[in-house]
């Protein structure tokens, strides 16, 4: 199961309903996972609200620096520290060497456990970033007003074996299963079977995060097929200023279509739209070109299991 959970849904300017950007993202496989998708200010209260444990996070990906996207960062390292973390942070991001040397200046002590920056290149194509034995992510250069970049989580397409295609092939069941989903091929009686031959593909489920961009055809190669994309909404079409360099709900809608996404989500709204009247303007907006449209609030929950969506508030 992947479950998300919005943490902070506002742009560079906080409400009182909506904290800095931050998306907690719990994979449930072999092992419990924890990753962040940019650490805004009041991130580790917004965890505590949740429920979510942030002393089980393994790593945070800041897509850029602005203040609304890492200053959460420095309360929560801190945190961690008095609460006797020892498990290693990885935290990406574009010059994230830079950034975290900096962050971690402004300690007095150096903190207990380590915390590891990977800098993320700026590529012009999805460039695979980090990936364990189950989930990989991805990341892509995305155009705002400093180096900037958009992250894809993505499970590990699966084969699941088949027995009517094994009785098919008059072949017994045995540890060479598992020796054949790792390699691909396995030889039986100087006969090659092909792990085609024997099992059924499962696609992993791909969720797409936008950070700060204009409309960006780079989005589209990096969220293409995903189950989920999470696009920066900062105005609606008609408020756009192009000087900042921020999308609109209808260019968020724009690059769902063309990615071919099943579900847009729209976060990072500016704080000019408050009532219930300019978020469901955003909505019918973004709607007209794009119809499987939510926008996120905080702690709006979405859980996919076994490829269904289950959408929920968290408190």
């Amino acid at each position: 199961m992947i479950r998300i959970t919005f943490l902070g849904t506002s742009a560079g300017v906080p409400t009182f309903n909506r904290m800095h950007p931050s998306i907690a993202i719990e994979y449930f496989g072999k092992d419990y996972k924890l990753f962040l998708f940019d650490c805004g200010e009041g991130t580790q209260l917004q965890l505590m609200k949740a429920g979510i444990n942030f002393m089980k996070i393994n790593s945070i990906f800041i897509t850029h620096w602005h203040a609304d996207h890492f200053a959460g960062l420095i309360p929560l390292i801190q945190t961690m520290n008095i609460e006797g973390r020892t498990k290693e942070l990885k935290i990406f991001g574009p010059e994230a060497s830079r950034y975290v040397k900096n962050i971690l200046s402004l300690y007095e002590y150096k903190p207990f456990f380590e915390i590891v920056p990977i800098d993320v290149k700026l590529s012009k194509d999805p460039i695979k970033i980090f990936e364990d034995e189950e989930i990989e992510f991805y990341s892509i250069e995305v155009t705002h007003s400093i180096k900037s970049v958009a992250y894809a989580f993505k499970e590990k397409d699966r084969y699941s074996i088949d027995e009517n295609k094994l009785e098919k092939l008059n072949l017994k069941k045995g540890r060479w299963l598992e020796i054949i989903k790792k390699q691909g091929i396995y030889k039986i009686n100087n006969r090659e079977i092909r792990i085609e031959e024997i099992a059924n593909l499962k696609r992993g489920i791909k969720v797409t995060y936008s950070g700060d961009t204009v409309f960006d055809e780079n989005l589209v190669k990096l969220a293409k097929e995903s189950k989920i994309l999470i696009h920066e909404a900062t105005y609606a079409e008609k408020d756009k200023d192009v000087e900042k360099l921020h999308s609109s709900c209808s260019d968020a809608a724009k690059i769902a279509k063309l990615a071919n996404v099943e579900l847009l989500i729209l976060t990072h709204l500016s704080r000019r739209y408050q009532s219930e009247e300019d978020i469901q303007n955003i909505l019918v907006e973004a709607k007209k070109i794009f119809s499987n449209t939510i926008v996120a609030e905080d702690f709006l929950t979405i859980e996919i299991l076994k490829n269904e969506i289950k959408i929920y508030k968290r408190i």
